[in-house]
């Protein structure tokens, strides 16, 4: 037997087979494949760091670092409240839908209804229509100013004007109301009853009509308003309750009043201290001299409307009475 050279296994000269006491890697405990465990099924990785051959360091930073990328991807939001999640849902889908996109698609034409005839046409030509118009009540007639008109109605008409495509406008006065269907009569407003209230409620009352003018005169001919009658009574109304009212731009409403405390006449055009009808001479021809002397208009009706101011005329009844206001001219004593 041939002898090992002399100082051959000394610590210097290590021995070529390796110590027994050495464990043996199995092939699940390579490094890449516990790695790869680790990032593809962490739970298995975990487990198979732990049956390797690493350091306690790198077992524990390697079952952290697992644990996090394993719980990750259950760490999102937490659901939000659905009543909590609706208010803002709802106001954001309403900009969405009232803002344009940069190119939108039309559908149609945008609606005018409500708008002046002038400024309608004008900004349809800026949308890319032209227009037209017709009376949309159950009269034909023709607009000669466009911003005396408002739009009730509004269709495609089924011809162009030029190359655009063209609106048809169904259209009344600004100071009317629309029919309820386009050609049908207009539903005039009707002059209410004010007779018996104040001369300020029913200037109120009246107010909405948008008349030219709410004037006072007095229910007697031989009373002479003050500056001031909103404390008066409405005894007689002009337009009459019921009358439709057409054109109330035009349209002066006359009130016939009373001082508080003096009850109303019975009929328009009556004195409230008439004078004492005279006795008769008998005399026909007496009586046609004096009144043909006067020189004024005879057979004058007090309180009715006349048309020279300062003029003087004498009643059936011989009582004279002067054309003179405040107001219209009435025969006043």
């Amino acid at each position: 037997m041939t002898q090992p050279p002399s100082g051959y296994g000394h610590p210097q000269h290590p021995l070529p087979y390796p110590n027994a006491s050495t464990p043996v890697r199995r092939w699940w405990q390579h490094p890449a494949l516990v790695i790869a465990v680790l990032v593809v099924i962490p739970p298995g990785g975990i487990a198979l760091a732990w049956f390797s051959h690493w350091s306690q360091t790198k077992k524990i930073t390697a079952t952290v670092l697992a644990s996090l990328w394993f719980i990750t991807p259950f760490l999102g939001d937490l659901p939000k409240d659905p009543k909590a999640d609706a208010k803002p849902k709802s106001a954001a889908t309403a900009a969405a839908t009232s803002t344009p996109s940069a190119s939108p698609t039309p559908s149609g034409p945008p609606s005018f209804v409500g708008e002046n005839l002038k400024r309608a046409k004008a900004a349809a030509y800026d949308a890319g229509y032209n227009a037209i118009a017709h009376d949309a009540s159950d009269d034909e007639a023709g607009q000669w100013d466009d911003d005396n008109w408002k739009v009730c109605f509004q269709t495609v008409a089924a011809k162009k004007v030029g190359s655009m495509p063209t609106l048809d406008f169904g259209v009344v006065r600004n100071e009317w109301p629309c029919p309820a269907k386009d050609g049908e009569a207009i539903p005039h407003p009707k002059m209410p009853t004010v007779v018996g209230q104040t001369f300020a409620k029913a200037s109120a009352t009246l107010k909405p009509f948008a008349f030219n003018a709410i004037e006072a005169d007095s229910a007697y001919t031989d009373v002479t308003l003050p500056a001031t009658v909103n404390d008066w009574t409405v005894c007689f109304q002009d337009p009459r309750a019921g009358e439709e009212i057409e054109y109330p731009k035009t349209t002066t409403a006359y009130l016939k009043v009373t001082a508080p405390g003096t009850a109303c006449p019975k009929t328009e055009f009556t004195e409230l201290h008439p004078d004492p009808t005279p006795p008769s001479t008998g005399d026909d021809d007496s009586g046609s001299s004096s009144s043909g002397s006067f020189g004024g208009e005879e057979g004058v009706t007090p309180g009715a409307y006349c048309s020279t101011p300062g003029s003087t005329g004498v009643s059936d009844k011989g009582v004279v009475y002067t054309c003179k206001g405040p107001g219209k001219e009435r025969w006043r004593r």
